[in-house]
């Protein structure tokens, strides 16, 4: 099947129409028409011959193309029913020989099964993930140790501010240290809205996450987890009040504190992520005492 061109609103909208499908407002969908930005972001990934690629809500597949040109092996998770059927016939001859496949339906509910159903571990994560489901989709495949070499995003400027925030800023978050606990965070070109059809309201940005070549080192990466969250659960509360909800009945937080030298009186807006780690250290030590004790 003969793709539309990818760099015109025009033609893709007739192409659209013509096959009798249109773009849907809840799923997010906007195509990135500007061809030179597709591929400075594509470069960014770096896709090279051979490796396994995830790729998040490929649209109409211009992104798709580009990185199988350079010989990748993509699987898109793809939610849209109409634009799966669209994409097997774009990408027929690739998905024969095995370059291409596509995952049908939520990637928040889908990527699990897929990751336990391959054999081969995804290397890098690329997608244009729309507002409403990057923070989650991002933050669980960290939370449950999917950890790829490089993921590549384009999403709006917000979130990129959310993952790069440093302690101390507005925008420090328990999902800017789930995010810089593994990956160094980069961000990429900005993208005004006259980069997509249709129009989206806000601008978005390109944002790189690499993993850690050094990474921050935990004695238990679940707990530290239910650490970051529990400590950001109420900001406005200072980090002796929040942790309480993890103790055991005994257990005195005050020593927790003084044995990860960080006062009790700070809030965790403040905190590096080296700081989360020695606190989780210190707690899971504590924890495991007072279970023997018990």
């Amino acid at each position: 099947m003969k793709h539309p061109d990818y760099n015109s609103p025009s033609e893709l909208k007739s192409f659209l129409d013509e096959h009798g499908f249109a773009m849907q407002k809840k799923f997010g969908q906007n195509f990135m028409i500007n061809g030179d930005a597709r591929k400075k972001i594509v470069d960014v990934l770096d896709p090279k011959e051979g490796e396994l690629i995830w790729e998040v809500g490929p649209g109409l597949g211009c992104m798709t193309e580009e990185i199988m040109l350079r010989g990748a092996v993509l699987n898109a998770f793809e939610i849209d029913k109409g634009f799966i059927g669209l994409l097997h016939g774009f990408f027929e001859e690739q998905e024969k020989r095995g370059q291409f496949s596509i995952t049908e339906g939520d990637v928040l509910k889908t990527w699990k099964r897929k990751l336990q159903e391959s054999d081969k571990k995804p290397l890098k994560l690329f997608g244009n993930l729309p507002y409403n489901i990057a923070a989650t989709f991002i933050a669980d495949t960290i939370t449950e140790g999917l950890l790829f070499e490089k993921c590549v995003f384009t999403v709006q400027k917000e979130v990129t501010e959310r993952i790069a925030a440093a302690p101390g800023t507005e925008n420090y978050s328990a999902f800017s240290v789930l995010c810089q606990w593994q990956y160094d965070v980069k961000k990429g070109i900005v993208l005004s809205s006259a980069n997509f059809w249709p129009r989206p309201n806000v601008a978005s940005q390109a944002v790189s996450l690499i993993k850690k070549e050094i990474p921050v080192e935990c004695s238990d990466n679940k707990l530290f987890v239910k650490v970051v969250h529990a400590l950001f659960a109420a900001r406005r509360k200072t980090l002796l009040n929040n942790i309480k909800p993890l103790l055991l009945k005994g257990m005195d937080a005050d020593e927790i504190f003084d044995k990860a030298e960080i006062s009790r009186s700070e809030r965790a807006e403040n905190l590096t992520v080296d700081q989360f780690a020695r606190i989780t250290d210190v707690l899971s030590e504590s924890l495991c005492s007072a279970k023997i004790k018990s």
